[in-house]
């Protein structure tokens, strides 16, 4: 590894030739998202927590910024970190009740057109039940973590990494109702590929692994048991990560009053009673009114 002043300390070991994956403690990525990515694919059944330096773009799964190496390798090697546990998906592939493929994602499970000049029709399902089915360009199926990845740039919501759910986000959907879906961490999302045309599609995982879907198969996404780890060197917000990586404008952001000089409302709300103003009804005989029968008194009708 090398020290904080960058001389070798030690001599450079191969994994796999001169050490096994059991034998290290932390991997250190140097790159953007898809180095973490690939090195999540390597590491995840150790399982060993990795932090990412990010010498691409956004690099929102990196901890540490180039600038930083020098001072990341200190902190690293004096254990001055924190590990912090990401949900992934397990996803399946069936055909005629057969399991076509099966593998995982850390993002995100997209299933797209294999075609550019052709849609694919779909149906999608939480929890064995179909929410809607319509033409699209794909569905993309996140967790939390891939939240600001490809379902961010497909109009997905953002979710918080410590928030327990999965997310469904239909692409370019021609349908009127084809809005993100969040749903548990326990619920089974799916995607049935119909037959009503030969549009073929691709099951893209994480951007790295793929397979191809015919018609009539059906792309399965659950929780995983089995997490990535990820080593944290601060304990910056989540919110404040955002704002940094997106350099979101915050101009005019006074924030919070502080606690010890907040003082009482200086008058108390009134308190609404829980009386229901009662509304005389509308009668058939007026102009431009709902037609509603009038009472009846003393046996005659008004």
């Amino acid at each position: 590894m090398l020290d904080a002043v960058g001389a070798v300390a030690d001599p450079i070991e191969i994994l796999g030739e001169d050490c096994q994956i059991e034998d290290v403690d932390l991997g250190v990525v140097l790159g953007g998202d898809g180095s973490v990515l690939r090195a999540a694919e390597l590491v995840r059944q150790a399982p060993l927590p990795l932090v990412g330096v990010n010498l691409g773009h956004v690099g929102f799964l990196a901890e540490a910024e180039r600038t930083e190496l020098a001072a990341t390798v200190d902190a690293l090697v004096n254990q001055a970190y924190t590990v912090e546990e990401r949900m992934t998906i397990d996803v399946k592939v069936w055909l005629d009740n057969t399991c076509l493929a099966q593998t995982w994602a850390l993002n995100e499970a997209a299933v797209e057109k294999a075609n550019r000049e052709r849609m694919v029709e779909v149906v999608i399902e939480v929890d064995g039940r179909p929410i809607s089915t319509f033409g699209c360009d794909g569905v993309v199926m996140a967790t939390p973590t891939g939240s600001t990845a490809y379902s961010f740039s497909a109009g997905g919501p953002v979710v918080w990494p410590d928030v327990a759910a999965l997310i469904m986000v239909p692409i370019s959907a021609h349908a009127l109702f084809a809005k993100p879906l969040v749903v548990s961490p326990d619920s089974v999302m799916a995607v049935e590929m119909l037959t009503r045309t030969d549009a073929g599609a691709v099951l893209w995982c994480d951007g790295r692994r793929t397979i191809e879907i015919p018609p009539g198969a059906r792309v399965e996404v659950t929780r995983s048991q089995c997490p990535v780890y990820l080593a944290r060197l601060n304990t910056t917000p989540f919110s404040e990560r955002l704002v940094n990586k997106f350099e979101l404008p915050i101009a005019g952001w006074r924030g919070p009053a502080d606690e010890q000089s907040r003082r009482p409302a200086t008058s108390s709300l009134p308190i609404v009673g829980s009386g229901v103003q009662s509304i005389e009804p509308h009668y058939r005989d007026e102009p431009g009114i709902p037609m509603v029968a009038r009472p009846e008194t003393n046996g005659e009708q008004r």
